[in-house]
């Protein structure tokens, strides 16, 4: 990456099984919501365990961006990022949106919100900007 190149990435939690419909319109309406196109978006993020949920990975797919998991002490390393809180998701995942960390994992170093985590009755969704991964630094 470029020394002032931001990296975005997306966030994406959700429940066991959602649908990939569900997945897809919440990612929709987040980048609407965020003004951005797919083509701006340079990876899809979410927890390690959500790496198999096939809407996860349909959704990656369809946005032609690499999906990365992310492991549980690499969430809670960002998790005073976080702006929204679910004491649901705390108590399960020890972290208070796994959308929102996530995204703020995978953008790499310095990473802020450029959008707070949104939700459908299946999913959430949020994007956060960073430096990018150290290892994609060159």
């Amino acid at each position: 990456m470029a020394g002032d190149q931001v990296m975005i990435a997306l966030g994406i939690g959700c429940r066991r099984d959602a649908r990939p419909a569900e997945i897809e319109a919440v990612i929709a309406q987040a980048l609407s919501a965020a003004r951005l196109a797919a083509e701006e978006i340079d990876v899809v993020a979410t927890a390690a365990d959500k790496l198999q949920e096939p809407g996860v990975i349909d959704a990656a797919q369809r946005l032609g961006r690499p999906l990365r998991g992310i492991a549980q002490n690499d969430l809670a390393a960002v998790a005073d990022l976080a702006i929204t809180r679910s004491d649901r998701v705390q108590r399960l995942k020890g972290v208070p949106s796994v959308a929102e960390t996530a995204a703020l994992a995978a953008a790499g170093r310095n990473p802020r919100l450029i959008l707070p985590r949104i939700a459908n009755a299946s999913a959430t969704c949020a994007l956060a900007q960073g430096e990018g991964a150290q290892e994609d630094r060159r």
